[in-house]
């Protein structure tokens, strides 16, 4: 998926810097309401794991329909606003008149792409819990497949499509999304029968499940805006740098992206195998897994680091239509994030896979918010708009904030209970 974004960028970046620079500060902001929502797809995940790891069938059931149920619902209401008023939301963001020209029409498109993306998201958390990884894995390697395809046919009018642009990206997104929603709902509630569907029953009735999704949701999702919009507003402090420093921000992320996959799924057996643990009242067990995927994620955030900084040698390959400057710029933040890869996994495996799993919530707001808005973000104005540094000032200022975050996660880790967590989940079991 990360991937996706990084193909997109490349088929766009044909089409020049300010096409670079509208497609990543569109994305932003969807990826904003995306991942925040998605945060019911992280809630839904650590509560299957518990009852798939306590034997309660009747429970997952529940879940799993009352998130599918409530994530169709927000997710609805939060796709109207860039739908209806993409241009205006993008000027009021601080994008530039031409980044607001070409992403338009683009902003609009994406954000119908968000409500299969969500839901797709639950289901892909819960068939993770479920020891089905690989299901999730395969409607990801087929849809992103075609939308590679699919993006560039649009993009530039191949064969019988019509030439679109950069709203083709857009368009091609969702085709596929909504494919990749298809085959995720066979997958969970086709013949194989890894769920059933559970009608609402009234809140009376469903309390039980529906308020521990809210109660895990809310705060997980308030996590995510504040890590997103601190994303993005690294990316309207380079805005004021121009478009050419912008196109060149998102090539470093996104390219970054692409090799932060061979870490990725760590956040995500951490969820899984830490929650099972502790639906199963395991403390020891959840304390081991802990361990062997944080010493994992050491190793693959160091190698894939390695292969990060040696992909600016592809710069001129990739994005040749950009500009000697833009590339220039690209390669230092490359080499600055690559050097700190190994901090950024330990933050995603602590996060948002141990802090979760095990309820501390609360220590994941305080490490964003103190890493982003009191350490990150003051730095990169200070950095990046009053001294001759630039872009680089506003590299440097991500990767302090990443290592003032990491200080942070590791102290509250080191505050878990796993025994109290374990004894919490202990009582009458249903049977499958």
């Amino acid at each position: 998926m990360l991937a996706l974004n990084f193909v997109n960028q490349a088929v766009v970046g044909a089409l020049g810097a300010t096409a670079i620079a509208a497609v990543g500060f569109a994305n932003s902001l969807t990826m904003i309401l995306l991942l925040t929502l998605s945060a019911l797809g992280a809630s839904v995940s650590i509560l299957v794991a518990r009852s798939h790891g306590g034997g309660r069938r009747g429970e997952l059931d529940r879940t799993v329909s009352a998130a599918m149920l409530l994530a169709a619902i927000i997710t609805t209401v939060a796709a109207a606003v860039p739908f209806v008023w993409p241009a205006e939301l993008l000027e009021f963001t601080g994008a530039s008149a031409g980044v607001t020209a070409v992403g338009t029409d683009y902003l609009r498109v994406a954000s119908l792409s968000l409500l299969p993306a969500v839901l797709g998201a639950v289901l892909s958390g819960v068939m993770r819990s479920l020891g089905q990884a690989r299901r999730p894995m395969v409607a990801t390697l087929i849809t992103v497949l075609a939308n590679t395809v699919l993006g560039y046919a649009l993009v530039f009018g191949v064969g019988p499509f019509p030439q679109l642009g950069v709203v083709g990206a857009a368009w091609a997104t969702l085709i596929t999304t909504m494919a990749k929603l298809a085959i995720l709902l066979f997958q969970l509630y086709g013949r194989h029968g890894l769920a059933r569907w559970e009608y609402p029953r009234g809140w009376a009735k469903d309390k039980s499940v529906l308020w521990p999704l809210v109660v895990l949701a809310v705060p997980l999702g308030i996590t995510e805006l504040f890590w997103t919009t601190g994303t993005f507003l690294y990316n309207v402090v380079v805005a004021q740098l121009g478009d050419d420093a912008l196109a060149a921000a998102q090539i470093v992320n996104t390219l970054e992206a692409v090799f932060v996959v061979g870490s990725i799924g760590l956040m995500s057996a951490t969820t899984a195998l830490v929650g099972r643990s502790v639906g199963g009242g395991d403390a020891p067990g959840a304390v081991a897994w802990t361990r062997r995927v944080t010493r994992a994620g050491v190793h693959t955030g160091g190698w894939f680091g390695l292969l990060f900084a040696a992909s600016a040698m592809l710069l001129g390959v990739l994005f040749g239509n950009v500009g000697a400057d833009v590339r220039t710029a690209a390669t230092i933040g490359i080499v600055i994030n690559a050097a700190f890869q190994i901090v950024k996994v330990r933050n995603m495996i602590i996060g948002a896979g141990v802090l979760p799993s095990a309820g501390d919530t609360r220590g994941v707001i305080l490490g964003d918010v103190v890493s982003a808005f009191v350490i990150g973000l003051p730095l990169a104005i200070l950095l990046g708009l009053h001294t001759p540094l630039g872009i680089v000032g506003v590299f440097l200022a991500r990767v302090i904030e990443e290592t003032v975050k990491l200080g942070v996660f590791t102290w509250r880790a080191r505050r878990i209970r796993w025994e109290k967590l374990t004894l919490q989940q202990r009582g009458p079991h249903e049977t499958y």
